[in-house]
């Protein structure tokens, strides 16, 4: 049983040491916006996995997204990619889709209701 609790240790700090790694500018930017406490986990999930993955975002978590602002989601959106894990992901590619989906949220919500 000690081993089970020290390999999930080791899981842990091995899946959290990007963060660690992440350049002070971008760790500024975070902590000075607040960047990881304005949007759910579940809205986290589907964000990342839009971007880093292949899915689609629900409106609420697109509107979490734009609440959370342009600065906020590039930065995060740079720090991960210098997460280990992710070293094999082109960055072009990541930030095209990034700007995408942001562009795509913001013409969801800037464009007027049907019913006006």
């Amino acid at each position: 049983m000690a081993s089970l609790n020290v390999y999930s240790v080791v899981v842990v700090l091995f899946l959290t040491c990007g963060a660690g790694m992440a350049t002070k500018e971008n760790d500024q930017i975070i902590k000075e916006n607040n960047c990881e406490t304005k949007m759910g986990w579940p809205c986290v999930l589907e964000a990342f996995t839009s971007i880093f993955e292949t899915g689609s975002i629900s409106n609420k978590c697109c509107g979490e997204l734009v609440v959370l602002g342009k600065v906020c989601h590039s930065t995060l959106v740079k720090r991960t990619l210098e997460n280990p894990l992710f070293k094999d992901l082109s960055p072009a590619t990541i930030i095209a889709k990034s700007i995408q989906t942001w562009n795509n949220f913001l013409g969801l919500i800037d464009s007027p209701s049907p019913s006006t």
